[in-house]
């Protein structure tokens, strides 16, 4: 893996990680304990510790596959995975700022779907180019596939709350 890939994937993760982070600071110690949860909530330090797993994975992952396809000639699938991966994190920030910045906990719980079919995605790209990488990456749409039934359930338990746009 070239250090400059991974630099590039990690700054791309750590973007999203800090643009998920400054939406949801603030909310979390005043609007996030107003909501009704669902029995399955994480213990909210559990969250922080889950996507900074994920977001190093994501990076050293993305970091392989795409020098891999580089090193195989096939420069137009690591163009197509970098994009792949930009949407992803775009679409991983964005669920921060719709639950915990707009308070729209129905257009987050569709973000966080399109998240997890995105990951898929991203994961599947990822097996393709290199198997273990692949493999180390599957938690990811697991857990954002949890996120979604998660997200989903806040927004059918706060549906007609003030708290909720």
């Amino acid at each position: 893996m070239r250090p400059t890939t991974l630099i590039a994937t990690g700054l791309a993760t750590a973007a999203a990680s800090v643009a998920g982070t400054v939406t949801t600071r603030s909310s979390l110690e005043t609007w996030y304990p107003r909501l009704r949860k669902p029995g399955f909530t994480p213990p909210t330090p559990v969250i922080p510790i889950v996507w900074t797993t994920l977001y190093a994975d994501i990076a050293v992952t993305s970091a392989v596959a795409i020098d891999d396809l580089r090193e195989q000639g096939r420069d137009d699938e690591a163009a197509a995975y970098a994009a792949a991966l930009a949407a992803n994190l775009v679409l991983n920030a964005g669920w921060s700022w719709l639950f915990f910045g707009a308070h729209r906990l129905g257009a987050a719980a569709v973000t966080a779907g399109a998240l997890a079919v995105s990951s898929a995605d991203l994961t599947r790209r990822t097996a393709q180019a290199n198997a273990p990488a692949g493999a180390a990456l599957a938690p990811y749409p697991l857990w954002c596939a949890f996120a979604t039934a998660l997200s989903t359930e806040f927004w059918r338990l706060n549906r007609g709350s003030r708290l909720v746009r």
